[in-house]
């Protein structure tokens, strides 16, 4: 099992990531960060993102959607910025941030290291 610590580590290694965070979407605060800098304020991101995930759950209850969010994909001219709804080990209530560079980096392996992430995280 992994900590946070470890966890945002490994997500700092993925080809192209630019920062990571744990975040509780309860209150928007971020648990851990890792990289971002001048380009990126990972606590910012991390409140603002918050809001996204919101809308996205209050968007599906208003439509009756039975299911989950695995994750949110934002796409920018030069960046991706993924969220991942963790659900395991009873982590409700928290995601992944993470920013990458669009140009370097592979969003499938992107999801499927952060799934891999979740897995062995735990709070």
């Amino acid at each position: 099992m992994a900590n946070t610590e470890t966890s945002l580590k490994e997500a700092a290694s993925i080809e192209g990531a630019i920062g990571a965070a744990l975040v509780d979407y309860t209150s928007g605060m971020a648990l851990g960060t890792i990289g971002g800098g001048k380009e990126l304020d990972l606590n910012v991101a991390a409140a603002g993102n918050t809001d996204v995930v919101r809308a996205k759950v209050r968007a599906m209850e208003m439509l009756g959607l039975n299911d989950e969010i695995e994750d949110i994909l934002i796409t920018l001219g030069s960046q991706y910025h993924l969220i991942r709804l963790l659900k395991t080990r009873g982590n409700n209530g928290l995601f992944l941030y993470l920013a990458l560079d669009k140009n370097r980096a592979n969003l499938a392996m992107a999801r499927h290291q952060l799934k891999k992430i979740e897995a062995e995280l735990d709070i």
